[in-house]
């Protein structure tokens, strides 16, 4: 059995090429531009929305009160009348992107220290490249891309924006498994 402690090179050092490339993938490669769509007349809509001053938090309208009340004829009507949408509001302001940044390094951490753990349980001092790799490897993409499919799933985030990001995910995986696979004890 390897220790988490022992692992502290490789978990340190996959977290930081995860960060690097994503910020690549990001700032750099332009294939995330068209995640996102801005609403039709977006000043308009913005100009409505602001006098409810509406708190920062995740919405669905139209919102029902209990799942029975979804099969209500009224209810039935409101959705047919759309329009029918999840939101996620922010604070007002610029986007803090140094706490989403640390909180991004701090999460590449934790799938390469899962990882690490996993494989730990699984193999001993000195198990072969190949082994590592795969081991690790499924244990990262695990936790860089399978609950992404949740968003197009349950909040219909478009099968573009999943496939996209499991794909970084993969690519984040192969890196947290070759570091591993290199630094092994």
């Amino acid at each position: 059995m390897v220790t988490v402690p022992a692992l502290w090179l490789p978990i340190l050092l996959s977290g930081v090429l995860v960060f690097v490339v994503s910020s690549i993938i990001h700032m750099v490669l332009s294939y995330h531009a068209g995640d996102s769509r801005a609403f039709p007349d977006e000043a308009k809509v913005m100009d409505a929305l602001r006098p409810f001053r509406i708190p920062p938090g995740d919405y669905v309208m139209p919102c029902p009160a209990s799942t029975k009340e979804m099969s209500e004829p009224a209810f039935i009507d409101k959705t047919k009348a759309g329009p029918v949408a999840f939101v996620t509001v922010l604070p007002n302001g610029p986007m803090a992107i140094g706490t989403s940044l640390v909180r991004w390094f701090g999460y590449s951490l934790l799938v390469g220290a899962i990882a690490g753990y996993t494989a730990g349980l699984t193999l001993g001092p000195g198990a072969e490249y190949g082994l590592v790799f795969r081991v690790v490897g499924m244990v990262a993409f695990a936790g860089y891309s399978l609950a992404i499919l949740q968003s197009s799933i349950w909040w219909y985030r478009s099968w573009r924006f999943t496939f996209l990001t499991m794909f970084d995910g993969l690519v984040y995986a192969l890196l947290t498994a070759g570091t591993f696979g290199w630094l092994w004890p």
